[in-house]
């Protein structure tokens, strides 16, 4: 999370030049950045493909094959001209006329805004869904400003982000300078780890995907990399469409999805306004929905919806004096499962309000439940969201649900399971995903990924260990160890011996290099802190689920009939189900703490008012 929040004060820095030396507006100027950043990140993955096609290059005559464009597209990869490689832009000389440079149209190039204008226009050259996407406006700038920019892009950050970068640094824009648009009818980027989470339990393999709120494009993304990831061709395995209300968002989603070597059919503006239309046709034929519609809006049509189709249910409260929706929640999930095929799947994020709405909500809950194609049911804590502090719930459908699930949801409450970034934003780490799907793997009986994930803890945690260039005998030690909780035991030991080390190091160290063996071991310390993450996360996980036997957990699962369901009044809300867990007695004793700390406070005052005495004495001294 440091390099998005370095990177967040690089694009801080950046607006505050365009703000100086423009003339443009927010909107006006979001998207020429956003082009930039789009530029960056597309050259980053462009020179990570290009490494991996080089590995095994043939050669002739003792020199390798340059890679073209077909190698680039063999590996769904988004191919890029020279002169439109970051690296290219950044180096131009200040006097661009003197490079020689002609475009793509035939014509000399006289400016960087120009030598800009060209790398996009060669860009949507090899793609043909950015065609008319990318902008164009950068004559507008001058030289000095655009080369900058340039510069401000031109770091590492851009390379470590990942996931959905493009739709998060928008969220960015739209948070500091159009709050007005952020926060209309509640649409908010939708979190990495929420989309992972979403992906995971569903996972897509091959068929048509459908977002009918794309925004950025981050579900079409991580599905790309989810399917990839495991030995496909996303392209050639998946179909994705997407809707988006918003023409300047959709542009974003097909910039997102070149840059990560994606195709897919975007449609944006009232036509693609998926409370009134189905604008791909696609009503009961999709094999995944997935989606983070934007929660609680009001005002909606209810006639048009009615004619719109896709309520399999019936239409939420409608005002009788305006005959509008006065809440289009259960619309969108109404939509998301009207969309699935007879053995689709789906997933989204909801307000977490919807689990247990009343009135007409409850009606068509009761409907939904009693399809018996509720899933699984995840409360989600606050501080998840880049710009909200809002919970929300995520819901999952499936159409052709195991023996073993059949009937049943599973309810999973996870709002005290994440990992904290900072003071305003929470997480699921990678691991903290996995032992939630582990979870999910376990209620659908499929035990073998169960068994693979413990096997993966193992493994990596073993690889770490043999790569460390320090203690390397105690930490080969305690991953060896047969259980997990050993192997928490020996990493906390092998932890608390480095940090010993580490003291009698530095202090030893002569003063120049002080600081310099500090780093050392900081880093070192970090590396087993990791390392220690991962086995407490691994123990967690066999602690409440052993070798691989679902079992309910007081306060984190529980799975539930249909009957149990009712009896709770349809419900969706899994603290309804799970129970709270038992606080565990951390052995403090109570009453004497509170009179130590009573004891600290005022010790604390008597300090201050010592201090504000002093203050007082010294400003008289000084005539104040």
């Amino acid at each position: 999370m440091i390099n998005i929040r370095k990177l967040e004060a690089d694009l801080w820095e950046s607006a505050d030049l365009l703000r100086a030396d423009s003339k443009l507006t927010s909107n006006q100027y979001c998207m020429p950045v956003l082009g930039l950043i789009f530029l960056r990140y597309a050259y980053s993955r462009f020179k990570k493909v290009e490494a991996e096609i080089l590995k095994n290059r043939p050669s002739r005559g003792g020199k390798i094959m340059p890679v073209e464009a077909s190698d680039f597209a063999a590996k769904s990869a988004l191919y890029l001209p020279r002169e439109a490689q970051y690296e290219f832009l950044v180096n131009l000389p200040g006097d661009i006329a003197s490079a020689g440079l002609t475009g793509i149209d035939g014509h000399p190039v006289k400016s960087l805004g120009e030598a800009v204008n060209n790398a996009m226009l060669l860009i949507e050259a090899q793609s043909e869904q950015l065609t008319g996407v990318l902008p164009q406006t950068y004559t507008d700038f001058s030289d000095g400003l655009l080369a900058e920019l340039l510069r401000i892009f031109n770091n590492d950050q851009i390379d470590s982000v990942g996931g959905d970068v493009i739709g998060r640094i928008y969220e960015y824009f739209l948070n500091k300078f159009a709050k007005n648009i952020a926060s209309d009818d509640g649409v908010f980027f939708t979190p990495k780890s929420l989309v992972k989470m979403i992906v995971n339990v569903l996972e897509p393999k091959k068929g048509t995907l459908l977002d009918p709120a794309c925004g950025s494009g981050g579900m079409f993304i991580q599905s790309g990399d989810f399917v990839n990831a495991a030995g496909m061709n996303a392209n050639s395995s998946m179909t994705f469409f997407g809707q988006e209300k918003v023409k300047y968002n959709a542009q974003l989603c097909l910039m997102n999805m070149a840059v990560h070597g994606l195709t897919g059919k975007i449609k944006s503006g009232d036509d693609a306004n998926s409370f009134y239309h189905d604008a791909h046709n696609l009503n009961g034929c999709c094999d995944y929905v997935m989606a983070n519609p934007p929660f609680n809006v009001d005002k909606v049509k209810a006639e048009s919806c009615e004619n719109a189709g896709r309520l399999p249910f019936g239409l939420p409260g409608v005002n009788k004096k305006t005959k509008e929706v006065g809440n289009a929640n259960y619309l969108w999930i109404s939509y998301f499962y009207s969309y699935l095929n007879e053995r689709g799947r789906a997933g989204f994020v909801m307000a977490s309000s919807a689990t247990d709405s009343q009135g007409k909500d409850k009606e068509i809950r009761e409907k939904l439940v009693r399809t018996g194609h509720v899933d699984v049911m995840v409360s989600v804590g606050n501080n998840f969201f880049y710009t909200k502090s809002l919970p929300c719930s995520l819901w999952f459908f499936d159409k052709a649900k195991g023996e073993k699930a059949k009937g049943k949801v599973l309810f999973l409450d996870a709002r005290n399971y994440y990992t904290v970034v900072d003071r305003t934003l929470n997480e699921w780490s990678e691991w903290q995903l996995k032992n939630l799907n582990a979870i999910v793997w376990l209620y659908r009986g499929e035990v073998e990924k169960y068994t693979a994930l413990l096997k993966e803890y193992r493994a990596d945690l073993r690889a770490k260990a043999e790569a460390a260039d320090f203690e390397k005998q105690a930490l080969e030690k305690a991953v060896r160890q047969e259980t997990f909780a050993d192997i928490v035991s020996g990493l906390t030991e092998a932890h608390a011996a480095l940090q010993k080390t580490a003291k009698a190091e530095v202090e030893a160290a002569e003063k120049r290099e002080k600081k310099k063996v500090q780093q050392l071991f900081e880093d070192r310390i970090e590396y087993v802190e990791d390392m220690l993450t991962e086995a407490k996360e691994a123990q967690w996980l066999v602690e409440k689920f052993g070798d691989g036997v679902y079992t309910d957990v007081l306060g984190l699962c529980k799975v539930a009939d249909i009957d149990e369901i009712e009896d709770k009044g349809w419900s969706l809300t899994p603290g309804a189900y799970v129970g709270v867990a038992p606080v565990q007695d951390d052995g403090v004793d109570f009453a004497g703490r509170m009179a130590e700390i009573h004891r600290e406070l005022l010790a604390l005052q008597a300090e201050s008012n010592a201090l504000m005495d002093t203050i007082s004495k010294n400003m008289k001294e000084m005539g104040l």
